[in-house]
């Protein structure tokens, strides 16, 4: 847990994804935290499909700004159309 000096404290959290093996079990590894640190561990099964594909459909496309300094009056954003 990280605290600041006002007493507010956050939790850290670590993402690690992992194939279960034949046996049921799992083995998590290399884990950024201390011995003898308790921790609370979730396990949640992934669908076959990534779940974050269509979340970001624009990421990783080429982004083109025209005239990006220059100002822009009402009448002249699409999204108000």
């Amino acid at each position: 847990m990280l605290c600041n000096k006002t007493g507010g404290c956050m939790m850290q959290a670590h993402r690690v994804e992992v194939t279960i093996k034949q046996n049921g079990t799992l083995t998590l590894e290399d884990l950024p935290f201390h011995t003898g640190e308790v921790v609370e561990v979730i396990v949640l099964a992934r669908s076959a499909s990534t779940p974050h594909a269509d979340c970001y459909p624009l990421r990783g496309e080429a982004i083109r700004y025209i005239a990006p300094a220059e100002p822009v009056a009402y009448d002249e954003w699409e999204a108000e159309r």
